[in-house]
């Protein structure tokens, strides 16, 4: 019962609770989540599969969101009947955000041009919805940028490029389009030194904070399947490259998160 103290509540901006071992322990995943002061969390769809699960779980707990989309790995399996599905469910109750969607050179599992395709026809879709959008950018900067640049800026999507990777010049030209950024666990390891530089670099009212469980786990839990419950770890780890309370990086990182997704104040 510390609400309304002025306390810290976080954000966890993105999720995967579907996933293994989350999936089948949510209520224990989110009971501990609400412990570290985690007030609201976003699951959020990777594929059709997962984005239906998302919206299951936005239905059936208190203070989880969802987000639909199909990640770029998934690109070639993407028709019209499975962007009219993720159109139907984008509409249901709890659905904040369309996503993740984009690019990951890195990997390449799907071409580099249907993942271009892929990312257009859906970034399509969110601004016709109004949904804002959930990027995810790997090893794909400067596409990613080009093809975001269509859509960004006045009467166009608002996004977020989650589990930023970039560089400071990187994050420059994100904010330029009125992007948001968003940080994982990834900020403590030992040698993401530029990307502590970012989280210096970008204002705080634009930045939001997640863990992208059950992956990244932060130090010192690095290499344990990760939770909602550490975007706490995450979010301490800010406040101490900034050099501003962890009550600063709480309250800021909400509210910007909290307008974003238009979520309810608990």
């Amino acid at each position: 019962g510390k609400r309304g103290q002025g306390v810290a509540d976080f954000i966890d901006t993105h999720a995967h609770l579907d996933l293994a071992p989350l999936k089948g322990n949510e209520e224990e995943v989110l009971s501990r989540a609400g412990k570290a002061d985690v007030v609201q969390v976003i699951s959020v769809g990777i594929d059709l599969s997962s984005s239906r699960a998302a919206v299951a779980y936005a239905n059936r707990f208190p203070g989880v969101f969802a987000t639909v989309g199909v990640h770029p790995h998934d690109a070639k399996g993407v028709g019209p009947t499975e962007l009219d599905e993720l159109r139907s469910l984008a509409v249901r109750e709890g659905v904040v955000a369309w996503g993740e969607i984009g690019l990951d050179y890195a990997k390449e599992y799907s071409p580099a041009s249907v993942q271009r395709k892929v990312f257009d026809e859906q970034l399509t879709i969110a601004r016709e919805l109004e949904l804002p959008v959930v990027i995810h950018d790997r090893e794909a900067h400067d596409h990613c940028l080009e093809i975001l640049s269509g859509y960004a800026g006045s009467g166009g999507v608002a996004g977020v490029v989650h589990c930023f990777s970039g560089g400071v010049d990187f994050a420059a030209k994100v904010l330029d389009l009125g992007l948001f950024i968003s940080v994982t666990g990834v900020i403590t390891f030992k040698k993401a030194e530029q990307l502590r530089e970012v989280v210096s670099f970008v204002p705080l009212d634009r930045i939001f904070i997640e863990t992208d469980s059950p992956f990244l786990s932060p130090v010192p839990f690095r290499g344990k399947p990760n939770e909602p419950a550490r975007v706490a770890l995450v979010a301490q780890k800010i406040a101490e490259i900034k050099g501003c309370s962890l009550e600063e990086v709480a309250e800021c990182t909400t509210e910007a998160a909290r307008r974003f997704f238009k979520l309810p104040t608990p």
